[in-house]
């Protein structure tokens, strides 16, 4: 494995994270605020009266009364307009989920910018309560006291705010582009592709024969690991499935794909010893089983087929009755196969994984290749098979894989999907003009099918 693609591996699952919630960032904020109101104020203290001239002239110069007037404005105007921001983000979500798919939810609910924006309202709330607190009438025992720099601050603030919402506004117009939602998801499975590529937990078993015959057979009192929790599986830790393997001498062999769905006490994982070396086996399957990380919701992290999913249920919604928007579904098509392209252009998953001395430690259950383009246009065929458009850009995505494929069963995959789809448009009603269009289609992506041998 190499050390910089597990880290970044770590670092994804970390902002993963935090990034799918929406209240990390602007408690930070918010605390941060806190801490900034309640230190500024004793700096004044300690300096007001050492300002010089020019920056006297700059900072707040009301009284008492000015100064609670002023903050009391900004905590009020910002904790609405933090109403605002909230309200038209559940507005986003609202129309993401109706107009393309439940899935790009929790890409809304991530925004960095609706992170932000949020944490500099709250934030600024939070800082001009805090400082208002410190704002003191004259007694007998003491002066007035204005913190001068720390009032400025807030209407620093407050205009960075305003600022700050006006890009906001602008933002969620453009996020709720559905062209806009394909970019982003189609930026986020090709990082999860480049992640996955670049992580490699061991010694590689390649996916050839030789590879193949290095594999351990499944012996008959192999054991079980029962699945802890139901859900989707979001991400498995390999290196520690292989560093636990190796410590323990013995082999782990994967069930579940990670995407998939777990049911509480079905197989997830089999594993079996090398030898009877009496290696210190106790609690290992508690250990192999806290290697696996499910949730209630698929994530991009790790699950390669994700974003496809995403993508194939754009185009799925887009050639419902209801919406019957098929241009969105020929560019949803266009990042799917990009997507596909760039799996069929690199390498096969790894067959197993092997400890340093070569003996294989874990069988991975892999990412099929067919699984995936099945998820990318399966769907599709199905529901726009009706539509020339559609159908023309699937012979589209088929010719456009065939160029980067590599090898030999990747290239009988986007055969049999070729033949499957001209079945579905010959049981279609199309005219002459058309079928001769696709005939054209299919004769493209045939010829590229046959150049990549």
């Amino acid at each position: 494995m190499t050390r910089q693609g597990a880290v970044r591996r770590r670092l994804a699952s970390a902002r993963e994270a935090v990034a799918s919630r929406l209240w990390p960032v602007p408690l930070a904020a918010v605390v941060l605020a806190v801490i900034l109101g309640i230190a500024l104020p004793l700096v004044d203290r300690a300096v007001d009266d050492d300002l010089p001239a020019s920056v006297a002239d700059l900072v707040f110069s009301g009284g008492v009364d000015a100064a609670r007037a002023v903050l009391s404005a900004i905590a009020g105007s910002l904790i609405t307009a933090a109403s605002l921001t909230f309200s038209l983000t559940v507005v986003a979500l609202q129309l993401a989920s109706s107009q393309a798919s439940p899935r790009l939810l929790r890409m809304f609910s991530s925004d960095g910018m609706v992170h932000a924006t949020l944490a500099l309202f709250l934030g600024t709330f939070a800082y001009a309560l805090t400082v208002l607190r410190t704002v003191e009438d004259a007694t007998e025992d003491a002066e007035e006291f204005v913190p001068r720099l720390a009032v400025t601050a807030a209407s620093l603030l407050t205009l960075a705010s305003v600022v700050v919402l006006t890009f906001f506004l602008a933002h969620l117009a453009r996020q709720l582009r559905v062209e806009t939602m394909m970019r982003d998801v189609h930026r986020e499975a090709s990082r999860t592709i480049a992640l996955q590529a670049d992580a490699e937990p061991g010694v590689a078993v390649p996916a050839s024969a030789a590879g193949a015959a290095s594999i351990p057979a499944r012996p008959a009192d192999a054991r079980r690991v029962m699945a802890p929790t139901s859900g989707f599986l979001t991400g498995v830790d390999r290196a520690e499935l292989v560093r636990l393997a190796t410590e323990a001498d013995i082999v782990v062999r994967e069930l579940r794909t990670i995407g998939s769905a777990v049911v509480e006490g079905t197989p997830l994982v089999e594993w079996w010893p090398v030898s009877a070396a009496s290696a210190d086996r106790d609690g290992i399957e508690e250990r192999i089983s806290a290697a696996f990380a499910a949730a209630y919701e698929r994530t991009a992290n790790q699950d390669v087929g994700f974003g496809l999913r995403q993508l194939a249920d754009i185009a799925a919604k887009a050639l419902s009755p209801g919406v019957n928007d098929p241009t969105t579904a020929v560019h949803a098509l266009g990042h799917i196969a990009s997507l596909l392209g760039d799996l069929a252009d690199g390498e096969r998953p790894a067959l197993g994984y092997a400890d340093q001395r070569g003996a294989v430690r874990l069988i991975p259950a892999a990412d099929d290749f067919g699984a995936l383009v099945e998820i990318g246009v399966q769907q599709v065929r199905r529901y726009g098979a009706g539509d020339p458009d559609v159908v023309s850009r699937l012979f589209g995505v088929i010719e456009d894989v065939a160029w980067r494929v590599r090898h030999p069963e990747h290239r009988a995959v986007l055969r049999s999907q070729l033949e499957r789809l001209e079945r579905s448009v010959a049981d279609a009603d199309y005219d002459e003009h058309e079928r001769a269009r696709f005939a054209r289609d299919a004769e493209s992506a045939r010829t590229a099918l046959d150049a990549t041998l």
